[in-house]
């Protein structure tokens, strides 16, 4: 007998064993990306397509010369709307499927391990949101702000302390903050006196003011975690047959966007009121024109998510989810597998790709680009009488090629994380 077949070797091969045969993503009939992968398509389609389309908004950030944001209804039109509205189902997207990836990835490795993995990957996006992210914005070295990716590290650091927790605990606790974050919608940072960053950082939004220390709040952390605490909760939901799986994510998604449509046509609760609303009018009415009156029904609060925003979009996503390997458009989903397979690799390439080109644009067409290189609009402006900028032509344009480009690079490193699945490079 050989010392492996006994004692703790023994132990450790059968838990190796009922692993290998409870992994919901060998079991699961939801589609896989490649034969013998242990990652289910569905989960990197989606999360590709918000990849993809988070990128547009990026571009539009950096080189579009409309002077007004896409929100502002006395100004805007449908199309500049929705080239922004669609781009709101993207950080939702990926605080849930973080949460999904945690519970998958908990299913074939210890609570322990699952949580060492979670708050070192947590402190990794932190780091990067602070280093090579935030110098990819404004090409300033040392600048960061609590965006996307910090709030996505903070939320997975906080989930590791939640994992050992029944699923139903789990999901009652996002459930209620979801649901409720809106009931303090109305407290205001500066009443805080110097507890007023704590505010900022858990629920509002500006700028965190920590002794010596400032810096710009974006995504707060408490709406943001929950999502990521819900995703979580039903990753069960991917272990169970294609058909089961389908019926439940379309239930749930076709149930949030009627939820959202009372909620929104009654301004019942669950978004800010005028007021308060940091980045929207606030209650929806009726406006002199269909597309106004649309475009207004749609411009939910973002900053924080509310209660409406968040049914809206992650009821979308559930659809998504349900429907993503439809064979309907099975090429273009394949297309997208591949960016959503290396998310963050994408996340960095395309910031610096769409600076630069933002540059290059610039450059080519003789406006000022001095000031894109030493802050970018997050901390500089284009000189005053020089016009600088380009229409959405322009803007979808370059966004197209940039995703066509980037292509190339993230399925050679998909092809590369795939091949060393155990190396350091599962952190990007």
């Amino acid at each position: 007998m050989f010392p492996q077949d006994c004692g703790p070797f023994a132990r450790y091969n059968s838990r190796k064993i009922r692993l290998q045969k409870e992994s919901p993503i060998q079991t699961s009939s939801l589609p896989i990306a490649n034969p013998g992968s242990r990652r289910i398509a569905s989960i990197d389609i989606v999360r590709g397509l918000a990849m993809v389309v988070m990128a547009i908004d990026h571009t539009r950030d950096f080189i579009c010369n409309i002077p007004f944001e896409p929100e502002d209804i006395n100004h805007t039109w449908a199309f500049y709307f929705l080239v922004r509205w669609v781009t709101h189902f993207c950080a939702p997207a990926f605080f849930l499927l973080a949460g999904v990836g945690a519970y998958l990835y908990g299913r074939r490795h210890t609570a322990g391990e699952l949580q060492t993995f979670l708050v070192t990957r947590g402190v990794w996006l932190v780091i990067l949101e602070f280093t090579i992210i935030g110098f990819a914005w404004t090409f300033h070295p040392g600048w960061g702000m609590f965006g996307v990716i910090c709030c996505l590290g903070l939320s997975m650091i906080l989930l590791a302390a939640l994992v050992r927790l029944p699923r139903w605990v789990v999901m009652a606790v996002a459930l209620i903050v979801i649901a409720a974050h809106d009931l303090f919608d109305g407290l205001k940072p500066a009443s805080f006196r110097s507890m007023q960053w704590l505010l900022v950082m858990l629920h509002s939004r500006g700028g965190a003011h920590l002794g010596g220390w400032t810096v710009f709040v974006l995504f707060p952390l408490i709406p943001w975690c929950a999502v990521t605490l819900l995703g979580f909760s039903i990753g069960s939901v991917f272990e169970k047959n294609a058909a089961a799986a389908r019926r439940i994510l379309l239930y749930a998604g076709v149930g949030s966007l009627l939820l959202f449509g009372l909620l929104r046509a009654t301004n019942l609760y669950g978004n800010p009121i005028a007021g308060v609303a940091k980045s929207t009018p606030g209650e929806w009415h009726m406006m002199p024109t269909a597309s106004q009156t649309a475009i207004l029904f749609l411009d939910v609060e973002k900053y924080p998510p509310s209660l409406q925003y968040l049914l809206m979009t992650l009821g979308g996503i559930f659809i998504l989810l349900a429907i993503a390997d439809a064979k309907i458009w099975s090429g273009f989903a394949r297309i997208l597998e591949v960016y959503g397979r290396v998310p963050l690799f994408f996340y960095i390439l395309h910031l610096y790709a769409i600076h630069l080109a933002a540059g290059l644009l610039g450059y080519l067409t003789h406006q000022p680009v001095r000031w894109l290189f030493h802050g970018g609009f997050f901390l500089n402006y284009p000189p005053d009488g020089q016009p600088y900028g380009h229409g959405l032509a322009v803007v979808c344009g370059t966004w197209f090629a940039i995703v066509v480009l980037l292509y190339f690079p993230c399925a050679w490193f998909a092809r590369v994380k795939k091949n060393h699945p155990n190396s350091l490079l599962r952190f990007l």
